[in-house]
C-alpha cells in the first residue's frame, strides 16, 4: 500500500480537527483505526497511505491535495532564516524544534515572524512611535502582501470569473482587443484612452476632469496595454477586490492599498491572459515564455507572473515558484509553490542562476539546482530590461527566476536535452549562508548560524568560512 511520503500534514489534520471540534477518539472511529495511530499521525509519527489520505480529505470535506500542498514548509524555511539570526546564537533552538514549531501552531510561528520583522525595523532604523492611522513601513507592507499571495496560491477565482465576463463583451465587439479595450472602457464607464507626453517617471494619469486616460507615449506596448488593462480592474472588478481584501488577515496601513493594485494587476493579467486560452498555450508550447508572449501580446515578466496563478481545481498549470531580483541582489517579488524556499529576510545564494542570468543579458539561463535537503529543482532565469522608449533613457535591470519541482521539468520545454537524473549537471544551492549547512562551498559570506568560526593561520580557504569548527 503507497504512503504519502515525505508530507508533514499532521498538523493540518489535527487543526482541521479542532476547528470542526471534533475528538480524536471520534474522528479515529470515523476513519477505522485508533486512537493512537491517529495520534501519532498527527505528530507526523506515522506516513498516511494514499487511502487513509482520501478517508481524511473526504470526512472534513476537502480536496487531499489541500491536506498535502500546505505552506509549512516556506514557513520552516522563514523560521530557520530568522532563527539563524546572531540574535538568537544562545538560544540552542534546534532545527527539529523549529519544524514541530511550524507544522503544530502554524499561528504562533507567523506571529513569531511578524515579531522578527519588526525586530528587524527598529535595529535597521531606531524604533519609531506607532500613531494610531498610519502607514505602517512600506517593507512590511510588501512582506504582507507577500505571504497574502502565499496563503491563496496566487489565485482569486472571483477575479478570474471577472475578467473572463468582461473579456467576453471586449471580444464580441470584434478581434482587435487593444480597441476594443478602450472602446469597453469609454462605452461603460465614459472614459477616453489617450498616449500622452508624461512627466518623467509617471507611466499612468488619470484625468477626472476630462475623463481621460492618459498613457505615456514612450512605454512599451505591452506595458501600456497592461496600464489600461490595470486601470479597468479598478473600475469593473473593485468590488470583488474590495471584498478579497476585507476577507484576508491584511494588517492596516499600507497593506490594503498595495493589495489593491496587486489585485487589479491579477485582474488585468488574466483579462489580457484569459485562463482557458492561457493555460492550453502553456500547455500546447510547453512553457514558451517568450512564444506564448507574442501570442498573447504580454511581456516576458507578465507571462511567468501569470503562470503562477494556473491553480484552478481540476485545471491547473506547474506548481511554479517566482522570484525577482536587481542586479544587487534585493529581492522585490517572491512567491512558490513549487517547495522551494526564497529567502524573506536576507540575500539567496550566489549560486542561484537568478543572479548568474545578469552575465548573459536576455538569454536563458538553465540550471538544476539541488538544496541541502536533497530536494531538486528545474530553474530557468532571464534578465528584463525596464525603462521609457527614448534617447538616453535611464534602464533598470532586473532578473526574473521561474522554476519547478524536477518532477515537472520535462513539461517545460527548456528541459529539452537536459540530463534530469544524473549528478552531471546539479549545482549545489542553499536558500541563504546563514541557514545552509554546507561548509564546503567557496561562496560564503557568512558563517552557518550553528557553526562557530575558526580560522587557522595555516591554511587559508577560498572563503574564511568555508572551513568550520
Amino acid at each position: 500500500m503507497n504512503d504519502v511520503k515525505d508530507m508533514q500534514i499532521g498538523g493540518r489534520i489535527k487543526r482541521l480537527r479542532r476547528q470542526k471540534k471534533i475528538a480524536q477518539a471520534d474522528l479515529a472511529q470515523a476513519l477505522g483505526i485508533s486512537a493512537s495511530y491517529l495520534n501519532l499521525i498527527e505528530h507526523n509519527r506515522r506516513k498516511v497511505t494514499v487511502p487513509l489520505l482520501f478517508s481524511i480529505a473526504g470526512h472534513f470535506g476537502v480536496e487531499p491535495g489541500e491536506l498535502v500542498d500546505g505552506d509549512e514548509g516556506r514557513l520552516v524555511g522563514d523560521l530557520m532564516e530568522a532563527f539563524g539570526d546572531d540574535l538568537f546564537a544562545d538560544s540552542d533552538v534546534t532545527n527539529l524544534e523549529i519544524r514541530d514549531l511550524a507544522h503544530a501552531n502554524p499561528a504562533a510561528a507567523r506571529a513569531i515572524l511578524k515579531l522578527y520583522d519588526r525586530y528587524r525595523l527598529v535595529a535597521k532604523s531606531g524604533p519609531a512611535p506607532v500613531v494610531a492611522g498610519e502607514a505602517e513601513p512600506f517593507h512590511l507592507a510588501t512582506d504582507a502582501i507577500s505571504d497574502f499571495l502565499q496563503e491563496n496560491a496566487n489565485h482569486f477565482p472571483d477575479l478570474e470569473a471577472a475578467a473572463e465576463r468582461i473579456r467576453a463583451d471586449i471580444d464580441h465587439a470584434g478581434d482587435n482587443f487593444d480597441f476594443g479595450l478602450r472602446t469597453y472602457l469609454f462605452n461603460v464607464f465614459g472614459m477616453e484612452v489617450r498616449l500622452a507626453s508624461l512627466p518623467h517617471g509617471i507611466a499612468r494619469q488619470l484625468d477626472q476632469r476630462r475623463s481621460h486616460l492618459l498613457v505615456s507615449d514612450i512605454l512599451p506596448a505591452e506595458s501600456a496595454l497592461f496600464l489600461v488593462a490595470h486601470q479597468l480592474g479598478q473600475l469593473a472588478a473593485g468590488s470583488e477586490i474590495a471584498a478579497i481584501i476585507a476577507e484576508s488577515t491584511l494588517p492596516e496601513g499600507d497593506a490594503p492599498a498595495l493589495a489593491r493594485n496587486v489585485l487589479s494587476a491579477y485582474f488585468a493579467a488574466a483579462l489580457i491572459m484569459p485562463y482557458e486560452p492561457f493555460l492550453r498555450a502553456c500547455r500546447d508550447y510547453r512553457y514558451d515564455i517568450e512564444r506564448i508572449a507574442r501570442r498573447f501580446g504580454a511581456s516576458f515578466e507578465q507571462v511567468c507572473h501569470r503562470m503562477t496563478t494556473l491553480q484552478r481545481k481540476g485545471a491547473s498549470g506547474i506548481p511554479l515558484h517566482l522570484v525577482r531580483t536587481d542586479i544587487a541582489g534585493n529581492i522585490s517579488k517572491r512567491f512558490s509553490l513549487s517547495g522551494i524556499h526564497i529567502p524573506r529576510h536576507s540575500g539567496a545564494c550566489p549560486r542561484w542562476n537568478v543572479y548568474s542570468a545578469f552575465l548573459s543579458p536576455e538569454r536563458i539561463n538553465i540550471q538544476l539546482s539541488q538544496m541541502p535537503d536533497g530536494q531538486r529543482y528545474f530553474c530557468i532565469a532571464r534578465t528584463i530590461a525596464k525603462g521609457d522608449h527614448r534617447y538616453n533613457a535611464p534602464r533598470r535591470y532586473m532578473s526574473i527566476g521561474l522554476g519547478c519541482s524536477i518532477h515537472h521539468a520535462r513539461e517545460m520545454i527548456y528541459s529539452d536535452g537536459m540530463d534530469l537524473t544524473g549528478d552531471s549537471q546539479l549545482v549545489p544551492v542553499g536558500v541563504g549562508c546563514r541557514i545552509c549547512p554546507r561548509l564546503e562551498c567557496g561562496q560564503r559570506a557568512h558563517p552557518p548560524a550553528d557553526h562557530r568560526f575558526r580560522l587557522d593561520d595555516d591554511i587559508r580557504p577560498e572563503s574564511l568560512y568555508a572551513r568550520m569548527s
